[in-house]
């Protein structure tokens, strides 16, 4: 867990990954919570099946913008609060990953990650949570539980990360911060998430 913290302090985006960036999606932030109980975990949520759009996808806690929050970490810890009881005076930001457009929802989601002070005591907001998940990062690493296929979009195919746990399938912008948390932990490159129409 220190090794975790030390990389992701202070650390700020490298750019934008994901579908081309326009400049007219909306900004949404994420938090990625992280506490340790003999190895690092991470908070993740399954949206609740009331929900208009991606239910019972596995997700970060996190949102749009709301004009009335001063910045996109204040969104992230509102979200979090709403959607889990997260007290948002205790996440401590460490850092901010690389930003990611996504295409179904048209945003640009800007991750947070934050450090808890231990295991979390959530509770799901059922009109937004149907479940909180709180996954260890070595189960992320198990054999066979992470895999990539390809998908043809208008530009050229994408890589799309998945991750099986037990009971979920964690694919999409999830997957891919999930999948860059892990490169960043272990120090390794976590290549593109475009693949040329020529390769």
């Amino acid at each position: 867990m220190e090794r975790l913290v030390a990389v992701l302090e202070g650390r700020e985006p490298a750019g934008v990954r994901g579908r081309q960036h326009t400049g007219e999606e909306h900004p949404a932030g994420v938090l990625v919570a992280l506490y340790d109980d003999e190895g690092p975990h991470v908070v993740l949520t399954r949206r609740s099946p009331r929900l208009a759009s991606h239910t019972h996808e596995v997700s970060f806690p996190g949102g749009r913008h709301d004009p009335a929050d001063p910045d996109l970490w204040a969104t992230a810890l509102r979200e979090a609060h709403e959607e889990t009881a997260l007290d948002p005076m205790t996440p401590r930001l460490l850092g901010h990953m690389d930003l990611l457009t996504t295409v179904g929802s048209r945003s640009i989601i800007h991750p947070f990650t934050a450090l808890l002070p231990g295991c979390p005591d959530l509770v799901a907001n059922p009109d937004e949570v149907e479940a909180v998940l709180l996954v260890p990062l070595a189960e992320l690493l198990l054999d066979g539980v992470y895999r990539e296929e390809e998908w043809d979009f208008p530009g050229g195919p994408w890589r799309i990360s998945f991750f099986e746990l037990v009971g979920d399938t964690v694919w999409g912008a999830t997957a891919a911060i999930l999948r860059q948390l892990l490169c960043l932990a272990l120090g390794v490159e976590d290549g593109l998430e475009y693949v040329p129409a020529d390769a």
